[in-house]
């Protein structure tokens, strides 16, 4: 008994991974999964790269405003509309139709 197992042991495993393998491979788990997480990986990988790009652009954008007074200045004319103590502001009234 010992010896005939000996002797087809070899046999059945190959035959077992033979038939197995490619079950495992084009199953739904298998090769299709694979390429689908290959996939998002790189999707995911992409992102990060957008994401470590804007983080650098924010820190310069931090630095510039920790040591630039002037563009602190810009963005508090430009986009807070603030004025120093020391100017005056004309506001004039749009003429209907007229174009910019």
């Amino acid at each position: 008994m010992a010896r005939t197992l000996e002797r087809y042991l070899p046999a059945l495993v190959l035959v077992t991974a033979a038939l197995g393998a490619p079950y495992l491979i084009f199953s739904s788990e298998g090769l299709p999964r694979l390429r689908t997480l290959d996939a998002e990986l790189h999707k995911v990988s992409a992102e990060n790269d957008e994401q470590r790009r804007q983080i650098t652009f924010l820190r310069g954008e931090v630095q510039r405003l920790k040591d630039d007074p002037t563009a602190v200045e810009r963005i508090a004319r430009d986009e807070l509309g603030l004025v120093r103590k020391s100017e005056v502001v004309f506001q004039f009234p749009e003429k209907a139709g007229a174009a910019r």
